[in-house]
């Protein structure tokens, strides 16, 4: 069995948000969390042999959204870049917040969850776009021969994350398809996609890449309605994000590791298998089917990680508007009072292309 990833939906008991509570409450029961951890191994500071400790946070176990780090490490592209990086392991802590409280420098997570941050005060950009569109879509069994759009999913069960975005999302997927956007939900975390299979929940939101192989692999049939197919908008799923502090007081280690970890993900584009091996080979005791790995590796490079242009890692303010605007509108976006925001954020400060190579 591999390990069940969470993309792009949390498990119950989900990391923090700042949904709810104020920055500075999360900041702090972020931090505390993470203290004993990182306490010994402050970011930014010069090792005995010269290298620049960079801490890079994850979002989840081991996956293939994060190969390309993995790549860049066993092959040595941070150290020929004379940086020493630290992976800091999910936790049930937001990666997004040990980034802006300073117990990482830099992390990976999704789009819809950086910018409900950093609408909330995280200090934080996007330096690094993983992927280019949508990773999860609509799923119903095969069988369901009256679901034939999202819109037939009024008057269902969604089988849930507790993510208030991911129910404003399939709301507005279901209002493209010409339906009410109305239906009920369960919050089940990992365990949504055994219910749509056992026919518990009718829906549910697989990452194609992981849970989508997984079922093939197991025989169950799914039936797949991808978001942009109903005219909503597209998004970054995956991005590196960095801490806008620590960037603009370390702006050359800044430029040498993302174009590190750029080139890692590269590799991963090129050659799929050989990238899926080395994640294996670096996460021998959670990763332990290397061809489940290379199937969600080669799905990944082969359509969804590389721009119109078939670049990597490049990222449009359009991109972050049409995606952001959505979440302004529907008060997804809230201060660190938790009040909604009253106007539309400059998205051009939520990303930057100023350290990547073309």
């Amino acid at each position: 069995m591999v390990a069940r990833m969470r993309e792009p939906v949390p498990p119950p008991g989900e990391r923090p948000r700042y949904m709810g509570i104020s920055k500075k409450t999360a900041v702090f029961l972020t931090a505390l969390a993470s203290t004993m951890m990182l306490a010994a191994c402050g970011g930014g500071a010069d090792d005995s042999d010269g290298m620049t400790k960079v801490r890079f946070a994850l979002d989840w176990t081991p996956n293939t959204n994060h190969t390309g780090l993995y790549v860049a490490m066993n092959k040595g592209y941070f150290k020929e870049a004379g940086l020493d990086v630290e992976v800091v392991p999910y936790n049930d802590s937001n990666p997004i917040l040990l980034t802006d409280s300073g117990n990482a420098e830099f992390a990976v997570d999704t789009q819809d969850r950086m910018t409900m941050a950093k609408a909330a005060g995280a200090d934080v950009r996007s330096v690094l776009a993983v992927e280019q569109t949508w990773t999860t879509e609509v799923s119903v069994l095969a069988e369901r021969d009256d679901i034939k759009s999202p819109a037939d999913l009024d008057g269902k069960t969604f089988g849930g994350f507790g993510s208030p975005s991911d129910h404003a999302i399939l709301k507005g997927v279901i209002r493209g398809a010409g339906g009410k956007g109305e239906f009920e939900e369960v919050t089940l975390g990992t365990s949504a996609y055994e219910a749509l299979y056992n026919h518990d929940v009718d829906f549910t939101v697989p990452y194609v890449a992981w849970e989508g192989i997984e079922a093939a692999d197991r025989g169950v049939e799914l039936k797949n309605f991808a978001y942009t197919d109903y005219g909503f908008p597209d998004c970054y799923q995956m991005l590196v994000v960095g801490s806008n502090k620590w960037m603009e007081e370390n702006p050359e280690d800044t430029k040498k590791f993302v174009q590190a970890i750029q080139r890692g993900y590269q590799d991963a584009v090129d050659n799929p298998d050989e990238a899926a091996e080395i994640l294996q080979k670096e996460n021998p005791e959670i990763l332990t089917d290397l061809e489940f790995l290379k199937k969600s590796q080669r799905m990944l490079s082969e359509q969804y990680m590389l721009d119109e242009n078939g670049k990597f890692g490049h990222q449009t303010e359009k991109h972050w508007a049409d995606l952001g605007q959505f979440l302004f509108d529907n008060e997804l976006l809230v201060d660190d009072a938790n009040n909604p925001l009253s106007e539309a954020p400059d998205w051009s400060t939520y990303f930057t292309n100023e350290y990547i190579s073309e």
